[in-house]
């Protein structure tokens, strides 16, 4: 996990599984788990139930949760997955080649933190829980707030 002083997020838009161009900016005023995952991945497909939890814990509060497919995958074929994983978080489609407008995804699950005002508070490569998503907020609150040290701790 890495934290980094906090950069301005590009607004990013790609298309959902219905071919309507979304925003990252939609979700300006939470904060924003973007997370980077494909069907072929186990490590993406064991973390969906926790972000599905986190999401449905929080989206009408504080948070939201955003997958982005790095598949080459029909959007039929995504969409019929994604209901049968039973998840209820808005799906993106990204381009397959690693290369995003948030930068090179090189290895899968990645996920991004992003703050209430947009900007990158965090990049995370490998599975996350529910719990651990809480901590990243929590210290990338600490970090906005200038009351996080070095190693993380908030004070």
């Amino acid at each position: 996990m890495l934290f980094a002083p906090a950069v301005q997020a590009v607004d990013v838009t790609l298309p959902d599984l219905a071919g309507r161009d979304r925003s990252l900016s939609e979700f300006r005023g939470k904060w924003l788990l973007v997370n980077f995952w494909a069907t072929w991945c186990p490590p993406c497909i064991a973390e969906m139930p926790e972000l599905e939890l986190f999401h449905l814990a929080h989206k009408e509060r504080d948070a939201q949760v955003v997958g982005i497919n790095m598949d080459d995958l029909e959007p039929q074929r995504l969409s019929e997955f994604v209901e049968e994983m039973f998840i209820s978080y808005p799906i993106l489609l990204a381009p397959v080649d690693g290369y995003t407008p948030l930068g090179r995804v090189a290895a899968l699950p990645t996920s991004l933190l992003i703050s209430p005002e947009g900007e990158i508070v965090s990049r995370h490569v490998g599975s996350l829980t529910a719990g651990m998503i809480e901590q990243l907020i929590e210290r990338g609150a600490g970090i906005r707030a200038g009351k996080t040290t070095e190693a993380g701790v908030v004070q």
